[in-house]
């Protein structure tokens, strides 16, 4: 493996990073992780005695983002789990509990512990709730955290309260580092021009400018009617249904087809909206429309709204095979839709009307916006709910088609 010279900000982030609370933010790929790492490993060796704690949205993305790494890096002798289930590994000869942090409740794994130090990668993504406890437990002696985060909105409680308060940061509580695609000195003009061109709009803001911007606005505001729709599709090699479930609001199933020019297509759709048509559809109505309407066509998996458990029950007595249960993570399916319209391996057929106004009508809620939180308008969102269910659902279909989409995530 070729060695590569540590950049300024990397090396100033680890010798530099002496506060209470140390956060590296910014741009993807900018070599955030690896920073925090290389000085989590210093301090794990230095750092107070006492129990330490790595922290991540979930226990598989802190395994996926960092954990892995770190036993490539150290090798079982000194990396390994002492207790996998309960979430607790041997670092250096240090014991180290590893927690997820996705929910409100996330805050108990921690209530009661005494924590000498703490790594959180993604902080951003925690609840307000679980940091704030975080920081009472981190009481020993000469505590610290080290942190890394993308950008989110500027009303978000992470920039708000930590990483734009002067207040904080002059008392020395706080210390941050703005990390950009040049400081990770492993990265060529290729690759980085090729992240340039995958992100558009707020993504290009927040993932490779590193900055903490409202989303305003269309919520695909990249999407263009001239380039996306098509009046004649290519043959498919596969095809799958995705849905998004409504008994008051409007019913919507997708056909995605997987196009032999290597683009996903919205090849048809179905809708049915009861405030249009002056009637509800049951379960069993909408199941025998769906069967109608898919004909002789064999979806491989039919990706259906989480929150439809009746509908789903209905389609598993009448035989429908491959349903799956939709990711519904709204703001990473809106960033990967984005993504697939930006670099145009996502186009519509004409005929989806309803779906085609909607992704011109789907807008941020601007509330939710002042709250600190991304999240788009709940109207004209049926259709681009059901699409986003189904790209979500297919990234290892799509992914090979987008440069360094993987290595970007």
């Amino acid at each position: 493996m070729k060695l590569v010279p540590l950049s300024a900000k990397q090396l100033d982030f680890i010798d530099g990073s002496t506060a209470r609370i140390n956060i590296a933010e910014g741009a993807v790929r900018s070599a955030k992780t690896f920073s925090t790492n290389i000085r989590w490993l210093e301090y794990v060796r230095e750092g107070p005695p006492g129990d330490l704690f790595m922290v991540g949205k979930t226990r598989a993305s802190l395994r996926r983002n960092v954990l892995n790494d770190l036993f490539d890096l150290l090798g079982a002798k000194r990396f390994h789990w002492t207790n996998k289930q309960e979430g607790e590994l041997n670092l250096c000869g240090r014991r180290v509990y590893v927690v997820g942090a996705n929910d409100e409740r996330a805050e108990e794994k921690i209530r009661g512990a005494t924590i000498a130090g703490a790594y959180c990668d993604e902080a951003s993504l925690y609840p307000e709730s679980f940091w704030m406890q975080l920081q009472a437990r981190a009481s020993i002696a000469g505590a610290q955290i080290f942190a890394n985060t993308n950008p989110d909105s500027p009303f978000h409680w992470l920039y708000k309260g930590f990483i734009d308060n002067d207040e904080l940061k002059a008392l020395g509580i706080v210390k941050t580092w703005h990390f950009t695609l040049d400081d990770n000195p492993a990265l060529t003009k290729e690759y980085k021009d090729s992240l340039k061109a995958i992100y558009s709009g707020i993504w290009y803001d927040r993932m490779i400018l590193g900055l903490w911007v409202m989303a305003e606005g269309r919520v695909y505001d990249m999407f263009e009617e001239s380039k996306h729709v098509v009046a004649k599709l290519p043959a498919m090699r596969r095809y799958w249904a995705t849905a998004d479930y409504g008994t008051s609001n409007a019913a919507v199933i997708l056909l995605l087809g997987e196009g032999t020019d290597d683009r996903l297509y919205v090849c048809r759709e179905y809708r049915w909206d009861s405030h249009e048509k002056g009637r509800r559809l049951t379960d069993a109505q909408l199941s025998a429309d769906y069967r109608r309407w898919i004909g002789t066509t064999l979806p491989l998996r039919v990706f259906i709204d989480p929150s439809a458990a009746s509908f789903i029950q209905q389609l598993y007595y009448d035989g429908v095979k491959g349903i799956r249960h939709a990711d519904n993570a709204v703001v990473d399916g809106i960033q990967e839709v984005s993504t697939l319209l930006g670099e145009d391996r996502l186009r519509i057929h004409a005929s989806c009307e309803g779906l085609i106004q909607e992704m011109g009508l789907y807008v941020w809620d601007a509330k939710a916006q002042e709250r600190g939180e991304d999240a788009p308008l709940k109207k004209n969102d049926h259709g681009p709910d059901a699409l986003r269910y189904g790209v979500r659902g297919l990234r290892n279909v799509w992914r090979r088609w987008v440069a360094n989409v993987k290595e970007a995530a």
